[in-house]
């Protein structure tokens, strides 16, 4: 009579670690590759590596470099929950041609920015600025000089059109704007990435380079004229 119950009562055992194993098993599936997401083939801050000579993984900054952000949460979502670190104020005016420009009346069939449509003070450290916002956010795809041929352009990533368009020349300043705002065609919205205040400093920017191909030869330091050449008003 003992026989048979032993034998149920081990049955029953054996079913009872298959039904654990069933359900053991899976999560810790899910456990090792919740740690493979946490462990992955990177370094951490201050991790010792051989690729350096001085086997440490972590890099000395560039000189003159400038962290975007700096705090406890400097590091997490983007570092946009950080304190911003200010710029420091440049040392002489950045562009000063091109406030010669602006309040010139430039020649016949010149083109010149007026930057009305810009509602801040538009000063060498609004240029400095909008040139650090444009490389970061912009250049990627507009290119260093605004030809619309940056990295990701040459990798494939359809190309914007040239600011130094007649229709982009002709463009409201309200018009830059807004596309840095808002996003166009492929270009996705920055108004989440880059403060108002960066964003009109980018319009000014764009100015900047647009002028740049179209700068009055009498506005020129002599010096540059006369690399010119003859010839050039």
């Amino acid at each position: 009579m003992l026989a048979p119950i032993a034998g149920a009562a081990a049955r029953g055992r054996r079913l009872a670690l298959a039904i654990a194993a069933v359900v053991l098993l899976p999560s810790a599936g899910c456990e090792r590759a919740m740690q493979n997401m946490y462990q992955q083939d990177r370094y951490n801050p201050l991790a010792p590596s051989r690729l350096f000579p001085n086997g440490s993984s972590s890099r000395t900054p560039p000189a003159a470099s400038l962290a975007l952000r700096t705090g406890g949460l400097a590091e997490s979502t983007g570092g946009r929950r950080g304190e911003q670190v200010p710029l420091p104020e440049p040392a002489g005016p950045i562009y000063p041609i091109l406030a010669a420009a602006t309040a010139s009346q430039g020649g016949a069939g010149a083109w010149m920015p007026d930057l009305s449509g810009v509602p801040i003070e538009v000063t060498a450290a609004t240029y400095r600025r909008g040139q650090e916002r444009f490389d970061i956010f912009c250049a990627p795809c507009h290119g260093p000089t605004g030809m619309g041929d940056g990295m990701v352009v040459q990798r494939g990533f359809p190309a914007p059109p040239s600011y130094h368009t007649d229709r982009l020349r002709g463009a409201p300043d309200r018009h830059f704007y807004q596309v840095i705002t808002q996003g166009y065609g492929a270009m996705y919205p920055y108004g989440d990435r880059v403060p108002r205040q960066d964003r009109w400093a980018i319009v000014a920017y764009i100015r900047a380079l647009q002028l740049s191909r179209h700068m009055p030869a009498k506005l020129l330091a002599a010096a540059d004229r006369r690399r010119l050449g003859g010839g050039h008003d």
